[in-house]
Order: C-alpha cells, then structure tokens, then sequence
C-alpha cells in the first residue's frame, strides 16, 4: 500500500482522535474575512494507518505527543525542517518489527566479507542506474566506462569506482551549469539534490525500520555521528532517480528557481516515483520495501543478492 507523504509548511496544529490524524490550520479557522463553510474546512482528518512521512516546515506547527506516538507506531517518519526550509532531523520509531531483536542480533553478526559484498553490489546497481539516467538526459555521451566500471567493481569497491563514476557523472549531467560540482553547500541545483534525497532518505530509512533492521549500522558508511548508516547505504542505487527528477525541474523553472512550496511539492514526490525491480515497475516507496527485506534475508543467509531497482 502506498503511504501518503504530507508537508505543513504554514501553521498548524495537529492532533490525535480515534486514530485519525486531526490537522486543524488557525490561519484559516481565526480568519473572519472567510465565509462559515471554508471554516469549517479548516479541520482535516486523515488515518495515521495512511501516512508514511510527514515534513514539518514551519516553527509554528504544534504536533501532540499523542499523535507524534500514534505516527511512528504505524512506522511513519517525521522530517523537521530548518530556518532554510532544509530537513535537518528525521524521527523513526524504536520497534518496527515483531523479530526485531533477533534481526538485529543477524545483522549486527554480519561476517565483513559479507558487508563487503553487500557494497559491491549497491555500488553495481548505482553506477549503472547513474549510466543510464546520463544517458537519457545527455543524448551523445558517451556512457560505455561507465558500464565497464560498474562490471568491474570488486568486494567492497577496494578501487572506488563509485567515485570514479560520480565525477564522470556530475561533470556530464549539469555540464550547462559553469563552475557546478555536487557539493551538499553547493550552488544550485545542489540544493534541489539535497531535499530530494532527504525525502528520499528518510522512505528508505522507513523501509529498513519496517524490516526490522538498525538503520545506524552500515554495511559502508560509519560515522560515529550518522545515525541513518545503513539508509545512506541502501539508498545509493535510487539517488538517480531524484537525479533525473531533479533534473527535470532544473530545466523547467531555471537556475535562479527558489525552493519555494511549488519546487518541494514536486520533490515530496519522490516516494511515488516509478521504479522498475525486476521486471516490474512499482512505485519507489513499495521498491525501497523490497530491498530492505531482501538486505535482511542476505544478513540471515536465505538471499546472496540485494533486491535493487534498474532504472
């Protein structure tokens, strides 16, 4: 089932009742200049059973400690944003699955030559999703290496073709972008990027949870600061297709564009993005499930491959 992704970036209060998620907006309620009936519509209540994540965008938002609870016991993930409107903390709850013990006990076992061949493959299936993402944006690239590099990465990427590829990649897509390298404080569309894969972060990170693993212990990425490891891990393979989102809306409204409500509406799409696994397309929220049960079944030794989209 596809979960719903809400953003409040006006202010609103947002409560608890029978297990809907009661959104009441005060701009609307405490406006006299507004007729009876549109008031009456500044109450809006949605099953917290259907939503997935929430972005909350603006320091006058009251969230109720009882719908916060309600929200993440039915595996929602809830964004807050900063003063520039960038997310800057993501909330998943502590059990999100039934064996999530015993889950853990698999994953935290995990042998490093299983970790390593675990990286292998994400980083196969991002160099060749990023291949052909460039080649349909870029028509006359050449993306030949790039196909090769991904055929030719060994356990653990010991040669770090991933950011082989990446500087190939990013030079080529942006290429009418002077003086643009993907940096996270980076000129535009480096900020379009960075709110993409936010949302995007925060569906898979969803997704691992929902799957009863620890999102902070990485089969790569280890920081002792990053408590999403695994996520920025899993995510590796679907970060082209906010790539190709991304740009899309750098095309349509311009180098000067704004991240105003317009831009992030287009980008809170992400989780409904199609992708296409294994033959068969599904929306990125349902796919992102897909790999996070296949990785555990790698962890307990039922599987050898991930499950990852092919763009």
């Amino acid at each position: 089932m596809i979960k719903k992704t809400l953003y409040f970036g006006n202010p609103a209060y947002l409560s608890l009742r029978n297990g809907q998620l009661v959104i009441k907006l005060p701009e609307v309620e405490n406006n006299p200049a507004l007729p009876e009936g549109m008031k009456r519509r500044s109450e809006v209540t949605i099953a917290v059973e259907d939503i997935g994540v929430v972005v909350l965008d603006n320091k006058q938002i009251t969230l109720t400690s009882g719908a916060m609870a309600a929200l993440l016991e039915n595996n929602c993930a809830l964004i807050a944003c900063d003063n520039r409107s960038m997310p800057v903390g993501l909330m998943m709850p502590l059990d999100g699955n039934t064996t999530q013990s015993e889950r853990f006990r698999r994953q935290i076992d995990a042998s490093l030559p299983l970790r390593k061949q675990l990286w292998q493959q994400t980083v196969q299936a991002k160099i060749g999703n990023q291949a052909a993402v460039l080649a349909e944006c870029r028509a006359g690239v050449a993306v030949d290496c790039m196909r090769l590099w991904a055929a030719r990465v060994r356990s653990g990427d010991a040669d770090n073709l991933e950011g082989r590829a990446a500087a190939y990649y990013w030079r080529r897509l942006f290429s009418d972008v002077e003086g643009f390298t993907r940096d996270r404080e980076g000129m535009p569309p480096n900020n379009l990027l960075n709110y993409g894969y936010a949302v995007l972060r925060a569906v898979v990170a969803r997704a691992l949870v929902a799957s009863g693993l620890l999102p902070t212990l990485g089969i790569h990425h280890h920081n002792r600061y990053n408590a999403y490891c695994l996520a920025d891990d899993v995510m590796e393979p679907y970060r082209p297709y906010v790539d190709r989102l991304v740009f899309d809306l750098f095309r349509e409204y311009g180098p000067e564009a704004e991240l105003g409500r317009g831009l992030k509406a287009r980008l809170l799409s992400v989780p409904v993005l199609e992708v296409r696994m294994e033959g068969k397309r599904s929306p990125l929220m349902v796919a992102a499930g897909q790999t996070a049960a296949s990785l555990y079944k790698c962890f307990s030794g039922e599987l050898r491959r991930v499950c990852y989209p092919e763009y």
